[in-house]
């Protein structure tokens, strides 16, 4: 079936991206496969995630399709990019028929988008995963693909007004190789696996990314334990409203 939505979207982003005049260091995308299904996981940072992440898989001539909170399926323009797309709408409250839609794209050889701490890190630190990534590549027999973003929270974040000026932020990406989901391995000693590759990827792109804040005002972007003044996980932790 042909994409309509998709692809016009995506010229969209990256017109949007060059007005910005954002600073891409992408590698890692020889990572994706060219064909055949797998799961995308990715570290939560900023709003605009998903997009950053679809960008990795445009050199194989892949579209990813995300798992999303299902409010964002309700906003009125939004809603209906989200559904032209064939993103995934995740109802908390109903986890399994979103877990069953994406184990039927995965089988029928898409790639899903899974951000599984299932929310932005305030912190700027990986959250605990949710297992529901690991299980759903296990049960479809597909890679699942790790990858780490940096930058993407001086954009738009939770708690933080968007800045979508022509500031020239640099935007760093890594996708590591592929990760086998052997179905006989505990879901929850892959998960933790992953998890590890994930951070390993997260501290990869911090090095390399190329700037760092102007002033004592600018360290809000910059975790804690780097630094930085974004609040350390325990702070976020404490709030109890999250």
């Amino acid at each position: 079936m042909a994409e309509l939505v998709y692809p016009p979207v995506i010229g969209v982003a990256r017109t949007m991206f060059k007005a910005l005049d954002l600073r891409f260091d992408i590698k890692g995308t020889e990572n994706i496969p060219k064909r055949g299904g797998a799961v995308l996981v990715s570290n939560h940072i900023g709003y605009l995630d998903f997009v950053f992440c679809g960008l990795t898989a445009l050199p194989a001539k892949r579209l990813v399709r995300f798992m999303a909170k299902e409010s964002v399926f309700r906003h009125k323009i939004a809603g209906p990019l989200m559904r032209a797309m064939k993103h995934i709408p995740v109802d908390r409250a109903a986890g399994m028929d979103a877990y069953r839609h994406a184990l039927r794209a995965l089988r029928s050889g898409e790639i899903i988008g899974v951000f599984p701490e299932a929310t932005i890190s305030e912190s700027f630190t990986l959250k605990n995963f949710k297992s529901g990534a690991a299980r759903l590549a296990q049960e479809a027999g597909v890679p699942l693909l790790p990858m780490a973003l940096w930058g993407t929270q001086r954009l738009w974040t939770k708690g933080h007004k968007r800045d979508l000026g022509r500031n020239h932020f640099p935007i760093t990406v890594r996708v590591g190789a592929p990760m086998e989901a052997d179905p006989t391995e505990p879901s929850d000693t892959l998960t933790e696996r992953l998890r590890t590759r994930v951070q390993e990827l997260l501290e990869a792109a911090q090095r390399a990314y190329p700037v760092r804040p102007k002033n004592a005002e600018d360290t809000w972007w910059v975790p804690a334990h780097l630094g930085g003044t974004a609040p350390a996980p325990a702070q976020v932790a404490g709030r109890g409203h999250r």
